[in-house]
């Protein structure tokens, strides 16, 4: 039988949810232009519980740890380069650094969810966000 998932997970899902249904044109086709940090210019910062959330994704894809990217990509790209947890994957990512997607999402029509995240944190013991690899890396090991 499987084990519920924690309620952050929920509030996590949720505030995800709300960012679908903005009317945001967005042509994310898990280009993963975004997903190569080093060459991309940026890393995404993850509150701790998008972290502890994307470590659920981590080890439904059968992994327990993170390895760097030889090359600075993001840990989480597979082999054949696509996102092994694409469907627990961080805000950043979800709101699109990439520019052949459609660009970031203006933060006006995403500061109310940044903050409910940001509250999230605080009620889970957070420190603010921090880099994907750390917050990522530090969830595996509590779980």
């Amino acid at each position: 039988m499987k084990s519920p998932q924690p309620v952050h997970h929920h509030e996590i899902e949720a505030i995800y949810a709300d960012l679908e249904r903005r009317p945001l044109p967005r042509q994310c086709e898990m280009r993963t232009g975004c997903c190569h940090f080093r060459l991309a210019g940026h890393t995404p910062m993850l509150t701790r519980g998008e972290a502890l959330y994307a470590a659920q994704g981590v080890r439904a894809s059968g992994r327990k740890l993170l390895k760097p990217h030889p090359d600075g990509a993001c840990p989480l790209l597979g082999r054949d380069g696509r996102c092994t947890i694409y469907k627990n994957r961080p805000f950043g990512c979800r709101t699109h650094f990439c520019a052949e997607a459609g660009g970031m999402y203006p933060r006006k029509h995403v500061a109310d969810l940044i903050q409910r995240l940001e509250a999230l944190d605080e009620r889970l013991g957070g420190s603010g966000s921090r880099p994907l690899e750390a917050a990522v890396s530090d969830a595996l090991a509590e779980m």
